[in-house]
């Protein structure tokens, strides 16, 4: 693995998974994997779970590691291509990469979808001119579509609770007051598919999802009806994908919101969230703060999922050398 934007860079679930499993057992046995090596950790976005573990990962392995916080500690940068840059961006992003790519080995890139243009959004514009112009591995540290190192995680940690070898996971919309990109449900469902589980995601009229990622999910708009028998409910918001609302909110329906009376729907299911989350507006706080709730698993998983990345790439490179 070169780059990791997708499942698809994973190759083999089982063998990732394998692995995954072996780094938590022993998070410093390839401690100098890294050694002499950089990553460096671009931030567009604001990031709490993401840049804490990626840099823990790459430091168990014995990496150095540079964060840059772009919005404060960096140069503003001018993403279009083709502007007379007469405003308040005095660097183009086609220069920084380059220069940031000569002084690090691996690069995490943090950028969320803009909601300017959906066409410059799910053609990840930016993640892709780090991939084209870096001259090194690129990690999505969550992009316009995807938020694969949270979903890796997500799937590391059903694995650890499942008590049926094909549960049912449910994927809701839940009610939030700002307009969230589609990027962790996109990426969410494109894992629970490939990894074979009975997936069912429920949402209001006019919440569907673009359907390269949900395709092999049920989709179910009777949110009780989905609840029925679920072993594992995913939480999520998202605002509105399809044109010509791309975007917006169209519902801040509270009913939506996951409580107690919902969870007894379900075959003794688990919480699940990636964080932060709004309390008493996606999830009340007696399901939050049950035993059911895995957030805080998931959150320590999101260490060993980036450990388990980072380190497949350290060895893509080993073996080019």
């Amino acid at each position: 693995m070169l780059h990791f934007t997708s499942v698809k860079d994973i190759g083999s679930l089982d063998s990732a998974m394998a692995k995954a499993m072996e780094i938590k057992k022993d998070p410093f046995a390839n401690c100098n994997l890294g050694k002499h090596r950089t990553a460096l950790l671009l931030f567009f976005n604001s990031s709490l779970r993401t840049r804490l573990s990626t840099q823990k990962a790459a430091e168990n392995l014995g990496m150095n590691v540079i964060v840059l916080d772009v919005q404060q500690g960096a140069w503003n940068l001018e993403t279009r291509k083709g502007v007379v840059m007469d405003s308040d961006k005095p660097e183009h992003l086609l220069e920084a990469i380059p220069v940031m790519g000569c002084y690090a080995d691996i690069i995490g890139v943090r950028s969320f979808a803009r909601f300017e243009s959906k066409e410059a959004d799910y053609n990840e514009e930016i993640l892709n001119k780090f991939i084209r112009y870096s001259g090194k591995p690129v990690i999505s540290l969550e992009s316009a579509t995807r938020h694969p190192l949270q979903s890796f995680a997500d799937h590391i940690t059903i694995e650890e609770f499942k008590k049926k070898p094909k549960p049912k996971v449910v994927l809701t919309w839940a009610p939030h007051p700002r307009a969230l990109p589609q990027a962790v449900a996109n990426s969410f469902s494109e894992w629970m598919v490939a990894a074979g589980y009975d997936l069912t995601i429920t949402h209001p009229q006019g919440y569907e999802l673009d359907e390269r990622f949900t395709h092999g999910a049920k989709i179910v708009y009777d949110q009780s009806e989905a609840f029925r028998g679920a072993d594992f409910i995913y939480a999520k918001n998202w605002a509105a994908y399809r044109d010509p609302v791309y975007g917006k909110i169209l519902s801040k329906d509270m009913s939506w919101m996951v409580d107690s009376r919902k969870m007894e729907l379900t075959d003794n299911a688990y919480f699940m969230h990636c964080l932060p989350v709004r309390r008493n507006m996606i999830v009340s706080d007696r399901v939050l703060d049950s035993p059911a709730s895995l957030v805080i698993p998931q959150a320590a998983n999101r260490e060993t999922a980036a450990q388990a990345v980072i380190q497949s790439i350290l060895e893509t490179l080993l073996k080019q050398h």
